[in-house]
């Protein structure tokens, strides 16, 4: 399969689409979208974003009825190394700043793992640079002396230990990926990750965010989403917005997600990520996205992925105001950890599970802690978990796939 991309200034696809209406009703009903369909969605008009955010309001509704979930989790930044550059992170770091702590230790990420477990936490997220033994000959030796060749591979054996040594779930957010790669990972985790971010061209050409960032190619992205499709891994998604993408770029690039969940079900969540400049970065003078623009992507997100899509937007990157995104259709939180933070974006703590609770029944919903797999995924079949995972995942849910004890096993807890 192939997933076509077309630059956002060169697609052809300027106006004389159906009437926003039609397209609405379109997607309320239940209807896949077409690329004229999505398209008829980039009118800038206030008033037509409220009726977007209705309209998704209500597909989540049809699709979730009233529960949003979250993932209890730990972080583990098995490294900050990486081969790319990317204009806005602060994530990465280079052998010097890393110090010895090159890559985290097996016994350093157990010991993480089983207090994040006595605290009630049910996922470990693995998020780590990009190949960095390409770029680094001091990861490369690291991984040597400890009888790896590749981070991909040291990643595959921690990810087994925490699997079959702790009470977690594992969750690879690695970056790209070959077939043999996911494969190798596969028996061992839940669900994997990788963000697409954006399909548009813009961003990596000279002078972009990605311009130094192989990895973010969008072919390259999207050839790993495919392949985990075709291997029958869940997988997460999403984009990330305000970093010089149009909104004709979102929506092709929610399109190329779309695509993919048609051809192979494996799309278990899609996130919708706001930008935010960071010190000492490139962009540490870009303006942060515009909570309009969020509002207005969150729900074409929704229109175009559908009511049974699980949709998310990240509470600490909008630690002010998150709840208003639940009027434009998401039905998740994502990832919050009681022990670890975002090492991603460090200057954003998570919420206190008291206020999203809170604040998540105050607007009409029901707060449910999820697996990092989602229910239809391992509910009911066996097409996307091996008996391994699956028996582990029967003993941590309860009859309706979500954790264990609920909400009460956090009582107490921040």
């Amino acid at each position: 399969m192939t997933v076509s991309i077309q630059s956002g200034e060169t697609s052809g696809l300027t106006g004389g689409g159906p009437p926003l209406n039609e397209v609405i009703a379109k997607a309320v009903a239940g209807s896949s979208l077409s690329e004229a369909d999505a398209f008829s969605l980039l009118s800038s008009d206030p008033q037509a974003t409220q009726e977007l955010c209705s309209a998704a309001a209500a597909m989540r509704d049809q699709g979730k009825g009233n529960t949003v979930t979250f993932s209890p989790k730990v972080f583990i930044p098995l490294t900050h190394l990486c081969r790319d550059f990317c204009g806005y992170c602060t994530f990465r770091k280079d052998p010097t700043q890393a110090g010895k702590g090159l890559f985290m230790t097996s016994e350093q990420i157990l010991g993480v793992a089983n207090t994040g477990a006595s605290m009630g936490c049910t996922e470990a997220l693995f998020t780590l640079g990009e190949r960095p033994e390409q770029r680094y000959p001091e990861a490369k030796e690291w991984l040597n002396h400890r009888g790896f060749k590749t981070t991909l591979e040291y990643l595959t054996h921690v990810c087994q230990l925490v699997l079959e040594e702790t009470d977690l779930l594992p969750h690879a957010n690695p970056g790209t990926m070959a077939r043999r790669e996911i494969a190798a990972l596969q028996p061992f985790n839940s669900s994997m990750g990788l963000m697409l971010e954006s399909t548009s061209k813009a961003l990596y050409a000279q002078g972009g965010p990605h311009e130094f960032a192989p990895s973010k190619r969008p072919r390259v992205r999207l050839r790993t989403l495919e392949l985990a499709g075709q291997l029958r891994v869940p997988f997460t998604t999403g984009i990330l917005i305000g970093i010089g993408e149009s909104r004709r770029d979102r929506i092709e690039s929610l399109l190329a997600i779309a695509e993919l969940h048609a051809e192979y079900g494996h799309v278990q969540e899609v996130i919708i990520q706001n930008f935010l400049a960071k010190p000492d970065t490139v962009m540490e003078d870009s303006p942060d996205a515009e909570a309009a623009e969020f509002l207005w992507t969150v729900a074409v997100a929704r229109l175009i992925l559908g009511p049974d899509a699980n949709l998310q937007v990240p509470p600490n990157l909008s630690a002010k105001n998150y709840q208003i995104y639940l009027d434009a259709g998401v039905n998740d939180w994502g990832g919050v950890s009681p022990l670890t933070p975002d090492f991603v974006n460090p200057e954003a703590p998570w919420p206190a599970l008291t206020e999203l609770k809170s604040k998540t029944e105050a607007a009409g919903f029901q707060l449910k802690p999820r697996l990092p797999v989602y229910p239809e995924y391992f509910l009911k079949t066996k097409e996307f978990l091996p008996d391994s995972l699956l028996n582990k995942v029967s003993v941590m849910c309860d009859s309706e796939g979500y954790v264990q004890g609920g909400m009460e096993r956090y009582a107490g807890r921040a």
